[in-house]
């Protein structure tokens, strides 16, 4: 028989503390199936697509398509 538990914990030197109120329903010894989902605090990182996205870069005037390919 499975019985699932879900509560939020920190690491503190490696180890996941079980919370009080479940440490009943966890015997020595136990095989337990643990699923670790990290919540990171930062955004991913910006590539250059979005970079340019926010900050368009500007220019003064167009090239034609001869001026592009004559370089």
């Amino acid at each position: 028989m499975l019985n699932a538990v879900e509560f939020q914990a920190k690491i503190q030197n490696g180890l996941i503390q079980i919370p009080d109120e479940y440490k009943q329903e966890f015997g020595e010894g136990d095989d337990i199936k643990v699923i670790v989902l990290v919540q990171k605090k930062s955004f991913p990182k910006k590539d250059i697509i979005d970079e340019l996205t926010e900050n368009p870069v500007q220019v003064n005037s167009v090239l034609s398509r001869e001026e592009i390919y004559s370089r």
